[in-house]
């Protein structure tokens, strides 16, 4: 009898976790909410030169590139969402997984490499939204901006404050920044659709041409699709609200947002393309414009004049906030490790503060500044954030026991395949 009890209990119990996790599997408005979040943190500014750089080559190059992109960021970015929940430790981020798994010389130099890949982007952003808006009041509201020193702090405070405010509040300005970001791509890409021109489709380059053009162009696209920088905190986001349904449940935000990247981008992406000549397309890369104001110049439209700088500051503000939890995790790890290497133990309190004095500042500082070498220095952060993105998980699959049961998969030599080709091509190009 007590046997049949006890079973029965087990039964009940085993129930009870299969409908808990079948609701946990379940898709709710959170989830979508982190796919409107790590599309926001991919869309950056980048998207509105990826046209140009990515159809330069013509048409058929891009086909070939569209059919790639997708499984590429979709499997790349499972791999380092699951390389974070392989840790034993609940609240372990990317910096503490990579000291558990590969020791503290190499936890110490990863970090290194991952705060510094992703805080150049974040500087880029501090100076970009200053020049987006400041351009936006005077070309387009013709009125005189504000000194640059005030235009930037009021800016970068503005989008601190909602940082500082925590998770929820982030994801839900962002969500209230992407939703109109999607509608507006949509619609200037519908809105391009009656200036499509045959160009791009009669240019057929040669073989040698369609695979260099494939091979410098993988880059853009790792980039222009890139939420790397927020799969740490969405990760341990997964884990906490999930437990050990967390991969699954990562697994299944990260292929819709891959999804919802590849059409509307891509779509994009094909618009504009189609819509240019390649002749065009390079003059827009010579002139280094974004892709929109080129086609405002070309169409005189007051639409695209009104709408760019509008996306524009739509994509550096929803991709900000995603590139600043990247970085402010790399920089709490580095001087985490440093302390405890050295036999202190941090207050946390006091190093919250230091890390938001130090990104306000030195936001500050190179938004008043404005340089011009912020490009370079993303471009040289390039093959870190490659190497973390595409080699790093696939390495720890094959070295790491709590990654061992990932072996085996085509999925795995496609990631490290792609990720030394976008390497090798970033390297190339810094080279030549």
């Amino acid at each position: 009898m007590s046997d049949n009890v006890t079973s029965a209990q087990g039964i009940a119990s085993r129930q009870e976790q299969g409908i808990s996790s079948a609701t946990s599997c379940g898709w709710t408005k959170q989830d979508t909410t982190w796919v409107i979040s790590l599309f926001g943190t991919a869309v950056g500014a980048g998207i509105l030169f990826l046209p140009i750089n990515a159809g330069m080559g013509g048409f058929w190059p891009l086909v070939v590139m569209a059919l790639l992109v997708g499984p590429m960021t979709y499997f790349a970015h499972r791999g380092l969402a699951r390389f974070v929940l392989s840790s034993k430790q609940k609240n372990a981020d990317i910096t503490q997984v990579v000291e558990e798994h590969f020791g503290a010389g190499a936890g110490k130099l990863i970090t290194l490499l991952y705060f510094f890949a992703i805080y150049p982007i974040v500087l880029i952003y501090g100076v970009g939204i200053t020049n987006t808006v400041e351009s936006f009041m005077v070309n387009q509201l013709q009125m005189a901006a504000p000194p640059r020193w005030i235009l930037s702090i009021v800016l970068i405070m503005g989008m601190m404050s909602v940082m500082l405010a925590g998770e929820k509040l982030m994801l839900k300005v962002t969500e209230l920044l992407v939703y109109p970001l999607i509608a507006i791509l949509a619609g200037l890409s519908l809105y391009l659709i009656p200036d499509w021109t045959g160009a791009a489709l009669a240019q057929v380059p040669s073989a040698k041409d369609f695979a260099t053009t494939l091979w410098l162009t993988i880059p853009v696209l790792v980039f222009a699709f890139n939420h790397s920088p927020a799969i740490s905190s969405f990760a341990l986001a997964q884990r906490r609200d999930h437990g050990d349904n967390a991969v699954a449940k990562s697994d299944a935000i990260l292929k819709r947002t891959s999804m919802v990247l590849l059409g509307f981008v891509m779509f994009f992406v094909f618009s504009c393309v189609m819509s240019l000549t390649p002749a065009q397309l390079a003059e827009a890369k010579a002139q280094n414009i974004a892709v929109l104001s080129y086609l405002a110049n070309q169409h005189a439209s007051p639409i695209i004049s009104y709408f760019g700088p509008l996306v524009a500051f739509v994509a550096i503000v929803s991709s900000f906030f995603g590139h600043y939890l990247g970085a402010r995790e790399g920089l709490k790890g580095i001087i985490v490790q440093q302390m405890r290497s050295s036999g202190k133990q941090p207050d946390m309190k006091k190093l919250e503060v230091f890390i938001i004095a130090f990104f306000i500042l030195t936001l500050w500082g190179t938004a008043v500044a404005n340089p011009s070498i912020l490009g370079m220095i993303e471009s040289l952060g390039g093959p870190i954030i490659a190497t973390i993105l595409f080699i790093m998980p696939m390495y720890a699959i094959k070295k790491v026991p709590a990654m061992a049961k990932y072996q085996g998969a085509i999925s795995n030599v496609f990631v490290a395949f792609m990720g030394m080709v976008a390497i090798s091509a970033i390297l190339f190009q810094l080279v030549g």
